[in-house]
Formats: structure tokens, sequence, C-alpha cells
């Protein structure tokens, strides 16, 4: 029996390793427009403004289809559903790749943008199905690692392929990498059957209940403020800090590290105290965007603050992750997807806001705009209450075994 329970364990954790993969390749694909925004305008023609709107149209894609997906998917096992995700994001990668304007790089991202959408929202609520007994938590920080170590591999190798070979080779590996993860999740995940059909309602039902609204309203402020700022670091640090493109490579490397650190810190503390963990990590984020423009003028302090920076935004996703599936612990598929939607139409929100200051105010402007926005999240995150919810008065009975998945 010890031997068949380890068995089932290895099987178990080997399937979230490959979740963790699929998160790391969509948020890689979705960010690589960050590190690689300066040579992009130049290739295309558009200001760096206009460049920033491939990362808008992505996020706003992901926004939309994240809730309408997992009803359209219906009893489909979410293992083909994921693989077909997955070459939904290899395709507008490829794409993205070849463009030769900037209308074909916008439908490009159109495409990884679905794939982000669908995947985001199956991520959250299958680490809690495939996890072992008593192990959601560390579960749920290792599919969400795979945001942390795509901030430490994925946008800064992008970065390093386009100073070297140019920027259509990042994307060109992004696309295969998709590939990869395809073939890894069609063998190491089991058959996941939905069990039925769930009612898009479902998922906007949760939106009402006070613990699941307080949440979203901390996630949008947390990631509008963070990509508003973030999605311009590179001619940030550029203008304000001297930074070479080389040297902003290495710095996105370490502010990658640090975000992977800042993962499982907060996977631990969020299975504390959600609260009090988003309530350090929206603190510790603002003071370090606010201070980038007013002490970050040479690479070393630069660098320091980056790592801040990184450490307390690689807690964000698992911790607003965790406090919205405890808000709605019988219906984990419908909070992931709204999670997921509300997440990437904040990262449009704030890419987009963001390059409107840019073009407006200038680059330092947009740093205090994030760290306003990451204030509030902070003052809200002092007023969340106890993350528990009543399943009946949210779902309907019928839909209640298919979010549960059995």
């Amino acid at each position: 029996m010890h031997k068949i329970d380890e068995r089932h364990g290895v099987r178990a954790w080997s399937a979230l390793a490959a979740l963790a993969l699929a998160t790391f390749t969509v948020v890689t694909s979705e960010m690589l427009p960050v590190g690689l925004l300066t040579p992009i305008a130049g290739a295309l023609d558009v200001t760096e403004g206009a460049a920033g709107l491939s990362l808008t149209v992505t996020g706003l894609v992901a926004a939309v289809s994240a809730p309408l997906l997992v009803p359209l998917f219906g009893a489909t096992d979410r293992r083909a559903v994921l693989a077909a995700l997955m070459a939904v994001l290899a395709l507008g990668n490829a794409l993205a790749a070849w463009s030769p304007s900037f209308a074909v790089l916008v439908v490009a991202r159109v495409l990884v943008g679905l794939g982000v959408g669908g995947v985001w929202s199956l991520a959250g609520g299958l680490a809690a199905r495939l996890a072992p007994p008593g192990a959601v938590g560390p579960a749920t920080s290792l599919v969400f690692s795979g945001v942390a170590v795509a901030s430490v591999l994925g946008v800064p190798t992008g970065t390093h392929l386009g100073e070297v070979v140019g920027w259509r080779a990042s994307f060109a590996l992004a696309g295969g990498l998709a590939l990869a993860v395809l073939v890894a999740l069609v063998f190491a995940l089991p058959r996941l059957p939905a069990g039925g059909r769930l009612r898009l309602g479902d998922t906007f039902r949760l939106v009402g209940h006070p613990p699941v609204r307080a949440g979203l309203v901390v996630v949008v402020l947390l990631v509008v403020g963070h990509f508003a700022a973030y999605t311009y670091v590179r001619p940030v640090l550029e203008e304000v800090s001297g930074a070479t493109p080389g040297t902003i490579a290495a710095l996105l490397l370490a502010y990658g590290v640090a975000g992977v650190v800042g993962n499982f810190a907060g996977g631990a503390g969020a299975a504390r105290s959600p609260r009090a963990t988003l309530l350090v990590v929206s603190g510790v984020l603002a003071a370090a965007m606010a201070l980038v423009p007013l002490v970050g003028t040479s690479v070393p302090v630069a660098s320091v603050l980056l790592v801040v920076w990184g450490l307390a935004y690689g807690a964000v996703s698992v911790s607003t992750q965790t406090w919205l599936l405890n808000a709605a612990p019988h219906a984990h598929e419908p909070a992931s997807a709204l999670f997921s939607g509300v997440f990437n139409g904040a990262i449009a929100l704030g890419a987009f806001g963001g390059g409107l200051v840019v073009d407006g105010l200038g680059l330092t402007a947009v740093m205090w705009l994030g760290a306003c926005c990451v204030g509030l999240a902070a003052t809200s995150s002092r007023r969340l209450g106890r993350p528990v919810v009543g399943p009946s008065r949210l779902i309907s009975r019928r839909s209640k075994s298919v979010i549960d998945g059995k």
C-alpha cells in the first residue's frame, strides 16, 4: 500500500510540474514584449507606447476569453483542452515571429491571449484536483511558480535573444516551447473529465459574494499598478538609471530570481493568512515602485529596487489565487476562470494606461502611476475579511459536481 501511495504521489507531482511548465510558457509568451519594446517599435515603425499595445491586446483577449471558455469547454477532458490551448499558443507565437507589420503582430497576440486565458482559467482549479492529500497549498505554489520562473528565464532570455539574434527569434523560441509543453501535458496529466457542463452564470454569480469581490478589487489594483510600470521598465531603466541593454537583461534576471523566492514565500504566507500576505506584498511593491524615480538613478540602486520589486510581485499570483480559492472552496474552476479574466484584464488596462502616461507625461510619471495603484491595493487589503463562502448560495446544484471535479 505504501508503494502504491508513493507512486500516486510521484504521478501527482509530475502532473503538477507539467502544469507549472504550462503557466511558465503562457506567461513567458504574454510578457515577451516587455523586454523587446524598443526593437519591436523600431522594426515595425511604431512608438514604444504603441508597441506596448501588443501586451494590452493579449491581456484584453485573455480577460474576455477566460470566463467564457470554461463553459464552452463543457465536459471535455481537461487534458485534451490544455493540449489544444498550447497548440493555439504555439501558432500565435509563430505568427508573431513572422509578422511583417504591427497589424499582423496584433493578430498573433490575439491568438496568444486565447491560449493564456484558457490555461489560466484551468490551472488553479486543476492544482487543487491533482494535489496529494493535504498538499493543496504547495501544489498551488508549484503551479504558479511557472509565473515567477517565467520572469527568471522567459523574459530575460527573450530579451537577451532579442539583442543577439533579433526579437523575432524570441517569439519563435516561445512557439517551440509551447509545442514541447503540449507533449509533456499529454504524457504527464491523467484524464481529467469535467463530469458535466458548467453554466456561464455560475462563474459570474461568484462576483456577487463580498469576499470574492473584495479579493478581485485587490487583484485589479495590484496588477494594473504593476503592469503600468513594469511594461515600460526597460525604457525607464535606460532613461533614469542609464542602464545598457545588456545590463537590463541581467537586472531582469535578478528580478526574476527574486520573483521565484517571493512566489514560494508568498505561498507559505498565504496558506497561513492570505490577507496579511497581501497587505505586506502591496506595501513593499508600492514602496519599490515609488523609489525608482527618486533614488534609482544609478544601476546599483536600481538593481536593489528591482530585486525588492520582484520579491514582492512574485507573491502576487499565488496569494491572490489562494484568497479566491478559499473564498469559493466548492467553486474552484469558475473561481480560477474569474481570477484569470480579471487578472489579464488588469494587465491590459495597466499596459494601456501606462502607454498613455508614457506618451503623454513621460517615463517617470508611469512609475508614480504604478505606485499609486498598488498603494490603493494595500489599503484595500486591510479591509479583507475572512475568505469563507457557502457554495449553495453561489452555484447551481446541477453544476456543483462539475465545479468540484467529481
